[in-house]
């Protein structure tokens, strides 16, 4: 018994002081990581996060901490940046040392670190090139591109008209208009907007952004290419998944806008009137004759903010930024919402206003704090893509149709169904009314 109770005793003694060298050792590298709130053992700084309101957390934090801090999620250490200069300084000044993905639980029992979104080091850049060679051949930015979208809009149209100036949700007319440009892209075809197997793989991935709020045959004799079968699968249902949601939610939070901002939309109106008329369908080359269009849609975009913590990134190797040493491996937070409401880049940050991107003149004025598709190395590869979808769906339904809201102008609540990795426009109905 004594034996067995000095073993015991020995044992609780080692196992203490293993933990205590791990906690040091911890301790140790991170060391010198920016300034944050005292985490408590094992919860880290959970106490100071509000539950559902990650994003509202983290921004009254950097009030007391500034612009560059680190948080603590249980043991794990997070180190988040505020404002346009703070994310543009690690993004694209330090684009390669902040170029890694994290591993994000809600999304690995799926991806598993394949796919381009979700992929790093060597996979990543093979599967990023691969992509964005993939999509020029497909003609992104080109005309052949810009004629799938033009079509698709005519069948949008189709299915507005079928309303009959009724009420309804526009959820899944944008969803399967905006997706068929990607199937039209991947498999040289569209779906109907009826076809079942289609609406199925539609509401999968409207229910899985909730809930998160053959040139490679060569390839198979060379063990060090990523151009597998389960990369490449993974690597299209990013693309559908991104290419599908996003441009979609962005086109509801527009709508709703607009609704709720009529003298806007007649402004829009007006200038697709004065440059497009009623005889052609809206082309892409018309942007740069419709600076206020352009500008709206800009700050649909900014206002709509739909992930305003852009997917965490990490650190490729140790990184020396602003004073502080961050150890490879750490997560970063990219508060993308701080920049696109940052005070110094933006008139008036904390409401809807298309003069947040016009000059005095009326021309369109460019900021390097628009950044909806991220910046740096992880930029959207989709990015192109998506704005010639938004201007040339926005043109083409309001060149035809006026919007109508069930309720007046100012009971339009605009308030994110959900707010965590992504801000989900609330669920509304309209009536579109032919011009």
């Amino acid at each position: 018994m004594e034996l067995a109770g000095a073993i015991t005793i020995f044992l609780g003694i080692y196992v203490s002081c293993l933990f205590v060298i791990s906690a040091w050792r911890k301790q140790s590298r991170y060391r010198n990581l920016p300034p944050g709130p005292t985490p408590l053992p094992l919860i880290g700084n959970f106490l100071q996060m509000k539950v559902g309101e990650t994003l509202k957390s983290l921004e009254k934090l950097s009030e007391k901490y500034g612009p560059v801090f680190t948080v603590y999620f249980g043991s794990k250490p997070i180190v988040v940046l505020c404002g346009h200069e703070a994310v543009k300084e690690a993004l694209v000044d330090q684009a390669e040392e902040f170029s890694g993905r994290a591993h994000i639980p809600t999304v690995e029992k799926n991806f598993h670190g394949f796919g381009v979104v979700f992929a790093n080091g060597e996979r990543w850049r093979q599967l990023r090139r691969f992509s964005l060679t993939v999509l020029r051949n497909f003609g992104m930015g080109k005309k052949s591109i810009e004629e799938r979208i033009q079509e698709e809009a005519q069948f949008l149209l189709e299915s507005f008209r079928n309303t009959k100036a009724e009420p309804f949700d526009p959820t899944f007319f944008l969803s399967r208009a905006v997706s068929n440009v990607i199937c039209s892209i991947v498999f040289g075809d569209r779906f109907d907007y009826e076809d079942k197997e289609f609406l199925s793989l539609l509401q999968m991935m409207n229910e899985s952004f909730r809930e998160i709020s053959t040139s490679w045959s060569q390839e198979k004799q060379n063990p060090s290419s990523e151009f597998n079968t389960k990369n490449l699968e993974l690597t299209t249902l990013n693309l559908f998944f991104a290419g599908t949601e996003t441009v979609s939610s962005t086109l509801r939070y527009g709508f709703l806008l607009l609704m709720k901002h009529p003298e806007v939309l007649g402004k829009m109106h007006e200038e697709i009137d004065r440059v497009i008329g009623q005889s052609r369908v809206p082309a892409i080359e018309d942007r740069s004759q419709m600076p206020y269009t352009d500008a709206v849609i800009h700050e649909i975009q900014r206002v709509s903010d739909l992930i305003p913590m852009d997917l965490p990134h990490i650190v490729t190797r140790d990184t020396q930024f602003r004073g502080y040493t961050i150890p490879q491996g750490t997560e970063i937070y990219p508060m993308l919402s701080t920049v696109l409401r940052d005070p110094s880049k933006f008139k008036t940050p904390e409401s809807f206003n298309p003069g947040n991107f016009l000059e005095e003149t009326g021309r369109f004025r460019r900021n390097d704090a628009f950044v909806p598709f991220s910046s740096g190395k992880r930029i959207c590869l989709g990015e192109a893509l998506a704005r010639m979808e938004l201007f040339l769906f926005f043109t083409t339904i309001l060149q035809r149709f006026t919007l109508k809201p069930l309720m007046a102008p100012e009971d339009i609540d605009t308030k994110p169904l959900e707010s965590g990795f992504a801000k989900i426009p609330p669920f509304y109905q309209l009536c579109v009314v032919p011009r």
